[in-house]
């Protein structure tokens, strides 16, 4: 656009300069003129034109003072008083004086603004607009004053073994100066600093392009170039500016790939899993891993046995695909072949790479659980019948050993029973189909003795036979009043348990005088009125004994007693009120003999309950008929006495016993003797002085005499007392703590007839000097 308007203005300036007189033509290389029109009258006005040639300013001089870069101009020769200039820049960049020189005032900046729009007018003396107002223009003239800058970084790409001439990156340079001069024009080149031994560029574009045909990234994966920008058309001269590109050489697939060794030994166990890994066939590739295709083949016979599958890495995965089995083959010896696909360029290696290997594999033997000969078995069983072949599970040990098998079955509630060297299947108890028509467990196979195992589902199929009754499906059946003969009262059907499909057949065991049973022969009934009349107030009931055949083999049937109750209807024989009828008896075998069970349950626990109370006071009879009765004294808490002794027993009723000789006495009443002083026996031996005892005292003292002598006696191990028990007992208090442990009136000596093995008893707690104080 800057060009285009310079040229417009150029033809302006001609055409301007073709009007003026040969006077005028002296001073047209003044860039303008100003017509002045004087102040005197005049008839009419003519017409005054502006005379523009272009004004130029070169960039960036020096303006120390203000120098002129033309003048304003008219094409008629009026003095003029006086200029004026409005617009970018007047009267501080740029100013007129009375003659219309135009002056520049400072250094201006193309790269800042190339161009300037300016207004003039022309007064007179008078100070009146002579010309109306006229637009100028004031360029800025260019310097090469600004270098080449690249804006950023430059990357490219190419794809190895790419032709001749295939375009990698566009490098572009960027200058300030005027673009339509030499000092804006750029041109490119590749410096010796980069490598351009195999790229070149355009001087003009920047564009990169690949100068050979053969790169290969195996062999050099990245260049990198310098690219010189220079202004001026690249002159000597002109301003320069570098920078540095990354070419990537990307990648193909122009490789094959190729085993890394020619023989692949592997040992696999004969239990491996399919489809499995059972090594890695490491392959040699020099292209990157998303170029690599690689293809395995497996040579027969072998190959439906092992496959090969490509690993995340694109190795080869060696799998299996069948099972092995070491007792029929412990080896195997294949080849494989590895083939490149999709190859885009002949291959670098290709005579050097290794596509074929051999796989050496050895099977290991392993001790494996039996083998069923099927993965499921399945049989038939006649429901109600016990049957001792239902079918055989067969197992066997795979190893060489060949151990024997065991079967079992380890669901305890299971009806069906195995032969545990066999596998023969049986019945247990009869199976009912309607209760459980198919029955599902496992079978155990364990080599003996306590080896391996192994299970297999089996299922048993429950086949029906006839053996369930028909039963009589109806609803409410009621007669109405004023039911003539040939209603029919209701429909009755019939449904069977049994999984066999049944004809029923209606009939009634005893004839009915009021009703009948039409048989429909589609598994229902009708009952019809075959003669009224029937009334509320009549007792009678009407019960129906329907018969049901279901046509089976062998067929079954079963007898229902229906009662049918009559109702006062409505004239759309809607019932308003009906009597009572009779119940329905029907009740089936097994209800019977489940009621019978039950019955006879509860008398036996009735009997046993009476007999166990019966035994119970037969034996608190003898208990109280028996010669002896032994209370215990028992202490409760500590033994040995103590405060918590006397929470059981009082025992100071006892020490109240000893003290005084007879049992506490209630004050209103007079003294009585004690309830043991009958309860007297000579000493042992005559020479020992008797012991001055309370009742009490005289009574363990006769109890353990019995004891020692009397040879057909019970042991006794325990004291007792018969009377003295318990807090409400009249004894006192057997707390050791209000019996003194010091003062005893008791004589130990005695102990010493009792052998040597009392003697130190007697010595602990014998008196010293034969005189004994005895309080009774």
């Amino acid at each position: 656009m800057a060009w285009l308007q310079l040229w417009t203005m150029g033809l302006m300036a001609l055409a301007a300069s073709l009007a003026v007189t040969p006077a005028e033509s002296e001073d047209s290389g003044l860039p303008a003129e100003v017509v002045r029109k004087e102040s005197y009258p005049v008839l009419s006005r003519q017409k005054r034109d502006w005379i523009w040639n272009s004004l130029y300013v070169e960039e960036e001089k020096p303006a120390p003072s203000p120098y002129k870069i033309g003048q304003l101009k008219s094409n008629q020769k009026v003095e003029v008083k006086r200029f004026k200039i409005e617009g970018e820049g007047a009267n501080s960049i740029f100013t007129v004086d009375h003659k219309g020189d135009l002056f520049v005032t400072k250094s201006l900046d193309r790269e800042e603004k190339s161009m300037y729009h300016l207004t003039a007018m022309m007064y007179d003396g008078n100070n009146k607009l002579i010309e109306d107002a006229g637009d100028f223009v004031v360029q800025v003239t260019d310097i090469n004053d600004n270098s080449p800058v690249f804006p950023g970084t430059f990357n490219g790409s190419i794809m190895e073994r790419s032709k001749i001439g295939t375009k990698v990156v566009e490098v572009r340079a960027t200058d300030a100066d005027d673009p339509t001069t030499a000092n804006g024009e750029l041109r490119y080149t590749l410096t010796q600093q980069g490598d351009r031994s195999a790229f070149e560029i355009d001087s003009i574009t920047g564009m990169i392009s690949s100068r050979l045909d053969s790169l290969d990234r195996e062999t050099r994966s990245q260049y990198v170039v310098v690219v010189q920008a220079q202004d001026t058309r690249g002159i000597a001269s002109g301003s320069t500016a570098t920078t540095s590109v990354t070419i990537t050489i990307a990648d193909t697939n122009d490789n094959m790939a190729s085993f890394t060794k020619k023989t692949y030994e592997l040992l696999v166990p004969e239990d491996h899993k399919l489809n499995e890994k059972i090594g890695s066939l490491e392959l040699e590739d020099r292209d990157q891993i998303q170029n690599k295709d690689p293809v395995f083949t497996v040579t027969p016979p072998f190959n439906n046995i092992f496959d090969v599958d490509r690993s995340p890495n694109k190795d080869g995965n060696l799998m299996l695909k069948q099972a092995l089995d070491y007792e029929t083959r412990s080896s195997y010896s294949f080849t494989v072949h590895v083939r490149e696909n999709n190859l885009q360029f002949p291959a670098d290696n290709k005579d050097s790479a290794v596509t074929k290997a051999q796989v050496n594999i050895r099977v290991i033997d392993v001790d494996e659980p039996p083998t069923f000969s099927k993965p499921i078995y399945s049989f038939n069983v006649m429901e109600e019948a016990m049957v001792s072949n239902i079918g055989m599970v067969t197992a066997r040990d795979p190893d060489r050993a060949n151990k024997s098998i065991r079967y079992s079955i380890e669901d305890k509630d299971c009806p069906i029973g195995i032969n545990p060297v066999t596998g023969q299947l049986s019945t247990l108890r009869k199976l009912d189909r309607e209760l459980e028509p198919t029955h599902m467990f496992q079978v155990k196979a364990q080599e003996e003795p306590s080896g391996l195992q192994s299970f297999v589902k089996v299922s048993i199929l429950v086949q029906d036979i006839n053996d369930n009754e028909p039963e009589l499906a109806v609803d409410e059946i009621f007669v109405c009043e004023n039911d003539m003969a040939g209603t029919v009262i209701g429909t009755v059907r019939a449904t069977d348990k049994d999984d066999q499909q049944p004809f029923f057949s209606f009939y009634l065991t005893k004839q009915n005088a009021n009703f009948s049973l039409i048989d429909n022969r589609n598994g229902t009934a009708d009952i019809r009125v075959k003669q009224g009349t029937f009334s509320l107030d009549d007792p009678r009931d009407y019960i129906l004994e329907v018969g049901i055949n279901d046509g089976g083999r062998p067929p079954k049937s079963s007898l229902t007693r229906l009662p049918i109750k009559v109702c006062r209807c409505d004239a759309r024989r809607v019932h308003t009120q009906c009597k009572a009828a009779a119940l329905r008896m029907g009740v089936s075998v097994h209800a019977l003999i489940a009621i019978l069970l039950c019955i006879l349950t509860i008398l036996v626990i009735v009997i046993l309950i009476v007999m166990r109370k019966r035994y119970q006071k037969e034996s608190l009879a003898s208990m109280k008929n028996s010669g002896e009765i032994h209370e215990q004294l028992v202490t409760y808490d500590e033994e040995g006495g103590g405060e918590m002794d006397t929470n059981g027993y009082d025992v100071s009723i006892l020490t109240s016993a000893r003290h005084d000789g007879s049992m506490l006495r209630h004050p209103d009443h007079h003294p009585h003797p004690s309830l043991y002083a009958m309860v007297q026996k000579p000493p042992l031996h005559p020479a020992q002085p008797t012991a001055c005892k309370g009742d009490m005292a005289v009574m363990i003292e006769v109890k353990k005499d019995e004891a020692d002598h009397d040879r057909d006696g019970i042991p006794y191990d325990t004291l007792h007392i018969y009377g003295y028990e318990g807090p409400e007992s009249l004894a006192g208090s057997l707390s050791s703590l209000e019996s003194s442990s010091t003062g005893s009136n008791l004589d130990y000596d005695f102990l010493n007839d009792w052998g040597p093995r009392f003697r130190t008893l007697a010595e602990l707690y014998g008196v010293d000097g034969p005189d004994r104080i005895c309080p009774y």
